[in-house]
C-alpha cells in the first residue's frame, strides 16, 4: 500500500464544493468515482481544504492510499480520460505513509478576479465579479497592507466556520491591475470560512469610500463582523497554490 498526493485543477461551476454531500454533486465524489473506475476499488480521498460551491482551483491537493502498480503517466492519462472535462489531475506523487494533505499544508494562496463593465459579461459570470467602476488601488493597497501579519481573523469569517482557533498569519496581500480588471491575491498559513470573500468585499467597500483604508486595525481590535464588508460571491474565487515542504 502506498500513499499518493494528487494535484488537481477544476472549474467549480457545476459542483457544490469539494467535500462529499448528500443530494449534491461535489469534486471529491466525482474524483472518487473516477478512481473507482480506474482502480476497481473506491479509495478514501482527503483534501487540503474545503471549497464552497462555485469556487475554482488552479491547484488543489489531496491524498489517498492505493496498492496499484500503474505507472505515473498511465495513471494520469487513464484517470483524466474518465473524469469530466472540468476536472484535471495534473500531478501524481508518492509521499510518506504519514503524509496528510490538510495537516501538512504550510499555507495557501487564493486569487479573486474582478472585471470592470457597465454591462455584465455573460462569459465571465461564473469566473469573475463585475465592478461598476475601477478600484481605487491606493486605498485598497493600504487596506491590504493592514491585513498582513498574525491576527484574529474571526471578524473576517462567517458564522458557519467549524474551527475555534481563528488566529491566522497573512504573509502577503495585494491587488493587481490587469487588462480585464483587478485580481486580489492573498497568501496565509490558513484560511477561515469565507475569509477571502469577506476580505474582497471589504476592499471594495474601502475603494468606494464606505470603509476607511485603515479599517483593518479597528476590525481586529473590536472583533466585529459587521465592521467588515459584504461577502463577495464565490464565482471569482480561485485556490491558486498550495504549499508543502516535500523533500
Amino acid at each position: 500500500m502506498k500513499r499518493v498526493l494528487l494535484t488537481l485543477s477544476f472549474d467549480g461551476t457545476a459542483y457544490h464544493g469539494w467535500q462529499v454531500q448528500e443530494n449534491a454533486v461535489t469534486v471529491q465524489e466525482t474524483l472518487q468515482n473516477g478512481l473507482e473506475s480506474l482502480l476497481g476499488v473506491r479509495p478514501s480521498v482527503t483534501g487540503c481544504s474545503r471549497t464552497d460551491a462555485g469556487v475554482h482551483a488552479r491547484q488543489f491537493c489531496c491524498h489517498l492510499d492505493c496498492d496499484d502498480a500503474i505507472p505515473k503517466e498511465a495513471f494520469l492519462r487513464g484517470l483524466n480520460s474518465i473524469l469530466p472535462k472540468d476536472i484535471a489531475v495534473t500531478d501524481y506523487r508518492e509521499v510518506a505513509s504519514d503524509f496528510h494533505a490538510r495537516y501538512h499544508c504550510k499555507g495557501k494562496n487564493y486569487r479573486y478576479k474582478m472585471y470592470v463593465g457597465a454591462i455584465h459579461d455573460p462569459f465571465l459570470k461564473n469566473y469573475a465579479l463585475r465592478l461598476d467602476q475601477p478600484l481605487d488601488l491606493e486605498r485598497c493597497q493600504q487596506f491590504c497592507a493592514g491585513l498582513v501579519g498574525t491576527h484574529d481573523f474571526a471578524p473576517f469569517s462567517s458564522a458557519g466556520r467549524s474551527v475555534t482557533d481563528t488566529v491566522r498569519t497573512v504573509s502577503a496581500c495585494n491587488i493587481i491591475e490587469n487588462k480585464r480588471g483587478f485580481e486580489l491575491s492573498v497568501s496565509a498559513d490558513g484560511f477561515l470560512y469565507n475569509m477571502v470573500r469577506i476580505i474582497v468585499g471589504t476592499a471594495i467597500a474601502v475603494s468606494q469610500g464606505r470603509r476607511s483604508p485603515n479599517c483593518a486595525k479597528e476590525i481586529f481590535a473590536l472583533g466585529k463582523r459587521e465592521l467588515a464588508g459584504e461577502t463577495a460571491p464565490p464565482q471569482g474565487l480561485y485556490l491558486n497554490q498550495v504549499f508543502y515542504d516535500l523533500r
